[in-house]
C-alpha cells in the first residue's frame, strides 16, 4: 500500500517567470499559425534575457502567402504578449526590446514521416512517452499542492493587473508543502513566496502584509495554522525580475505544467508546438482519459501511459495504473481506454477539438485542472467520457 501519511510539496511559476514568458511568446505564435489554418506545422522555441528576444525554429503552412504574412507578424506578437504580461522596465519593456526573428519552413523530412500521403495514415510526429493523471484531491481531480501553488500566483496577476496591488510585479514564484493524513492532503506546513515588486525600500514584511489576504482567500480554510511556516521574499529585495533578472527559455517548466512532481513526467515540453506533436496532444490525451477514469468512480487515482514513434500512426502502448484504488482490473481499464478513443495522432485531435488557436492560455498557471472554455480550450478537462468508460469495464 502507498504511503497515508506524509507531506509533499509542488511549485508554480507566475506568468512574469522568465521561463514562463518564452512559453507564451510561442503559444503565441502558435496561436497565430493555427488562425491562419488549423493544419499548420509549428515548432517554435523562444529564449529570452536582458531587452532581448531571440525566436527560432519551424514553421509549415501550405499557402507561402500566410506564411510570410504570420512572419512578418512575430514581432508584434511577440511585443503584444510581453506587453500583455506586463513588463515596463528598463531592461525588458515590451515597446523597447530587441525581437529576433529565425524561424524558418518545417523540415521535408519530419514532413514526409508525419503528413498523410497516399497509402499512408498519418503519423506521429515523434517518438516519445506521454502521461496523464488524475486523483481525487480538488474538485478538478489534481494533486492539491500544485494546485492552490497556481492558484496563489494566478489570484496575485490579477490584483496585480487590476491595479489594487500597484506595487506587485509580473515574476513570481510559489512553492506549498502540504500534509497528508490517511491519504487526503489536511494543511500547510510551509508556504514559500518570492514576488517581484516595485520599490527597494519594500521590506519581506511589507510584501507579507500585501499578499497574505489574497493566499488566504484561495486556500481552503483551516489549512493554514499558527505552526504554518512563512517564506515570502526570503532573501529579501526582488525589484530586479524577468528576463532582466534570469534569462528564460520555453520547456523549461514542464512539471510546472503538468502535476508538480506527483505523477511522472514523460520529459517533452508543450510550449510552441502543434497538436501533431504527441508531446503536447497526446499528454491532453492522457489526463483526458485518467480524469474520465477517476470521474467515472473506476478508481481515486490513476495515471495513463501513452507511447508513440515518429512516423506511426497507432500507440505502441496503452498502460493504466490506479495505485490500489482501483475498482477492477487495470487492464480492463486499458482495453476500455482502446476502444472509447481513437488514440492515433489525428484521433486524439478531432475527439479534443485541437487545431484551434487555443494555447497561449494553456502557458502559464498550468495546462490541467482547469474549466473548459466554450470555444474549445482546455477541451481535455471534460468528463465526457466518463459514462463510456464506466460502462466497458
Amino acid at each position: 500500500m502507498s504511503r497515508q501519511d506524509y507531506i509533499f510539496t509542488s511549485e508554480s511559476v507566475s506568468e512574469g517567470h522568465p521561463d514562463k514568458v518564452c512559453d507564451q511568446i510561442s503559444d503565441s505564435i502558435l496561436d497565430a499559425l493555427l488562425a491562419q489554418e488549423p493544419e499548420a506545422r509549428v515548432a517554435c522555441e523562444t529564449f529570452a534575457t536582458t531587452n532581448r528576444v531571440v525566436i527560432g525554429g519551424e514553421l509549415g503552412l501550405s499557402d507561402p502567402t500566410k506564411l510570410r504574412d504570420c512572419m512578418e507578424r512575430v514581432e508584434d506578437i511577440t511585443r503584444t504578449c510581453i506587453k500583455d504580461i506586463g513588463y515596463e522596465q528598463d531592461k525588458f519593456h515590451h515597446a523597447t526590446c530587441e525581437v529576433t526573428n529565425l524561424l524558418h519552413e518545417q523540415s521535408a523530412h519530419i514532413a514526409q514521416g508525419v503528413n498523410a500521403a497516399e497509402g499512408k495514415d498519418e503519423g506521429a510526429g515523434d517518438q516519445g512517452i506521454m502521461f496523464g493523471y488524475a486523483v481525487r484531491e480538488t474538485p478538478e481531480l489534481m494533486p492539491a499542492p500544485i494546485h492552490y501553488a497556481h492558484a496563489i500566483l494566478r489570484r496575485l496577476a490579477e490584483v496585480r493587473k487590476d491595479g489594487t496591488e500597484p506595487t506587485l510585479r509580473p515574476d513570481a514564484k510559489s512553492q506549498l508543502s502540504l500534509r497528508y493524513v490517511g491519504g487526503k492532503p489536511v494543511g500547510v506546513t510551509s508556504l514559500v513566496l518570492s514576488t517581484q515588486h516595485a520599490e527597494e525600500s519594500q521590506t519581506s514584511a511589507d510584501i507579507l502584509a500585501i499578499v497574505e489576504p489574497y493566499i488566504r482567500d484561495v486556500l481552503p480554510e483551516g489549512w493554514l495554522t499558527e505552526d504554518t511556516q512563512w517564506w515570502v521574499n526570503p532573501t529579501g529585495t526582488f525589484v530586479i525580475g524577468g528576463p532582466d533578472g534570469d534569462a528564460g527559455l520555453t520547456g523549461r517548466k514542464i512539471i510546472v505544467d503538468t502535476y508538480g512532481g506527483a505523477a511522472p513526467h514523460g520529459g517533452g515540453a508543450f510550449s510552441g508546438k502543434d497538436p501533431t506533436k504527441v508531446d503536447r496532444s497526446a499528454a491532453y490525451a492522457a489526463r483526458y482519459l485518467a480524469k474520465n477514469v477517476v470521474a467515472a468512480g473506476i478508481a481515486e487515482r490513476c495515471t495513463i501511459q501513452l507511447s508513440y514513434a515518429i512516423g506511426v500512426t497507432r500507440p505502441l502502448s496503452i498502460y493504466a495504473d490506479t495505485h490500489g484504488t482501483g475498482e477492477v482490473d487495470p487492464a480492463a481499464i486499458e482495453r476500455a481506454i482502446d476502444q472509447a478513443m481513437d488514440l492515433t495522432p489525428r484521433g486524439i485531435r478531432e475527439h479534443l477539438s485541437l487545431n484551434r488557436p487555443i494555447y497561449q492560455r494553456t502557458a502559464a498557471y498550468g495546462h490541467f485542472g482547469r474549466a473548459p472554455d466554450a470555444d474549445g480550450g482546455f477541451s481535455w478537462e471534460r468528463t465526457d467520457l466518463a459514462e463510456v468508460l464506466r460502462r466497458s469495464v
